[in-house]
């Protein structure tokens, strides 16, 4: 493998980026007059490290190779978990190593898990800083989606990649070329959802940090009781409709900013997602119905709607614990944490055009059988489909179960029972936040899960967070030789 200067210079420059971010939660401990001083200690930190990155590794030309873009994928994204741990490591809040790193992955991969017991009584700066490290997550993940996921031709990816020719001499260009509009649209969005979060009754600083989190479909709230804390029908429906936004792909945002005013009702995965919700909502509004005497139709829909907006997503928002609802409200929930949002959006999960095109491989499957001579063409979004990139997204689809089937069984040899381990990896690999079950559902947290389990599913988080195969293939003896 050629020099590697490249990837680490990229890293410096995220790493010091990261180091910097943790001086907006230090100016909330000066202004609160919070008796740490834990964001400066880790900013600093943090920003030397970055700059040694950048300063030793200079080059006349930056470059990326295959090998080197895969690196640099799986390498940034947990150098800034260890170094976005740092705060909680040095913060008043007695966090272990584990416990912070687990935090840390599950802010930086929009998760949403958490090991803080008591959010209400948790400092501001603590609070804030995981919004930050999710909202960061959130834009890193869309500019990945979107520029360097389609080039590894990880589970179909390149279905969504930018117009135009993209190779690995021009990926760093193009890049910050499109980073620059995301980051753009991301931060008005991010604005706005503020405004009203604001406008309808949250203070500013509960606005600001449920923007952030609601955009990035993290789900990190600043109270125990998530976004039921505020019982405001006017937030929920602010929250699922800027869920919603974070969901569909960002692509779309800039093929509507240069001109193309009918994306949003033309692409089919955004069809697909809202054809889903809409389903899912009405399933478990009939559900509630059926089994629930005291709550009223309206109340029924409302909290139906959210739930299924916010599990589907991956966001992980909770107004209710729906463990009560019964075991069917159970497996509904487990199911939809595996399908996820739409491809380039923020939301994880299996993703709404890999099932569509399963769909429509099953289908034609059974055309063959019934006329084995015919030649079919299948076309996505008036993108011709060939076998290979069928063959990948069916890869992905079964590598995706089968590696959460591993995580349950590995958590289950940690002592979890049964619905805790299932429920905790699906959450995991799918970064949904919640799990299922007394300990680690709507209303308990990963607190007081073994230690192994904690780096079982931090691990978890970042395999889904960067579509498996972005990972996975460094472990393989043959992508490190030339």
């Amino acid at each position: 493998m050629s020099s590697n200067k490249t990837v680490f210079f990229l890293i410096g420059v995220l790493i010091t980026i990261l180091g910097f971010s943790m001086l907006i939660p230090y100016v909330i401990q000066i202004l609160l007059k919070e008796n740490s001083h834990s964001f400066i200690g880790s900013s600093f930190v943090t920003i030397f490290v970055g700059i040694l990155f950048i300063l030793s590794n200079l080059e006349k030309q930056f470059k990326l190779n295959l090998q080197q873009t895969f690196l640099f994928s799986a390498l940034a994204w947990f150098l800034i978990a260890v170094f976005g741990s740092l705060p909680f490591l040095l913060s008043p809040i007695p966090f272990s190593i584990s416990e912070a790193f687990f935090e840390s992955m599950s802010g930086i991969t929009t998760t949403g898990a958490t090991v803080i017991t008591n959010l209400d009584e948790t400092p501001k700066s603590i609070l804030l800083w995981r919004a930050i490290m999710q909202w960061l997550g959130g834009i890193g993940i869309i500019v990945m989606a979107i520029t360097i996921l389609p080039l590894l031709k990880v589970g179909g990816m390149q279905l969504f990649k930018m117009e135009g020719p993209l190779s690995t001499e021009k990926i760093l260009p193009r890049t910050l070329e499109v980073a620059t509009i995301l980051i753009i649209t991301y931060f008005v969005l991010t604005s706005l959802c503020a405004f009203f979060y604001w406008l309808f009754g949250m203070s500013i600083f509960d606005s600001v940090a449920h923007s952030m989190t609601t955009l990035a479909t993290g789900g990190f709230s600043t109270h125990n009781d998530s976004i039921g804390f505020f019982s405001n029908s006017n937030i929920e429906i602010v929250a699922s409709v800027f869920i919603i936004l974070g969901s569909i792909p960002f692509i779309s945002y800039l093929k509507f900013i240069k001109g193309n005013r009918k994306i949003f009702v033309e692409d089919i995965q955004i069809k697909g997602l809202i054809n889903i919700l809409c389903f899912s909502i009405l399933i478990m509004f009939f559900y509630l119905f059926i089994i629930s005497d005291e709550t009223s139709i309206l109340d029924n829909f409302r909290i139906s709607f959210f739930n299924v907006i916010s599990i589907l997503s991956g966001t992980g928002y909770v107004t209710d614990d729906f463990g009560l609802w019964g075991k069917f409200s159970l497996i509904f929930f487990l199911f939809l944490m595996f399908i996820g949002g739409c491809a380039g959006s923020t939301a994880c999960g299996i993703k709404i055009f890999r099932l569509q095109m399963l769909l429509v491989f099953l289908k034609n499957q059974i055309k063959k059988l019934i006329s084995p001579n015919s030649v079919i063409i299948v076309k996505y979004n008036n993108q011709k489909i060939s076998d290979d990139f069928m063959k990948s997204v069916i890869t992905f689809i079964f590598s995706f179960l089968l590696i959460f089937f591993i995580i349950a069984l590995m958590l289950s040899l940690t002592g979890l029972d049964f619905l805790t381990a299932i429920s905790g990896a699906a959450s995991a690999i799918s970064n949904v936040g919640p799990g299922l079950g007394d300990i680690i559902g709507p209303d308990g947290n990963y607190k007081n899960i073994p230690d192994v389990s904690k780096w079982i599913l931090a691990f978890g988080m970042l395999l889904g967070r960067l579509e498996l195969f972005a990972i996975l293939v460094l472990f393989f003896p043959s992508f490190w030789r030339n």
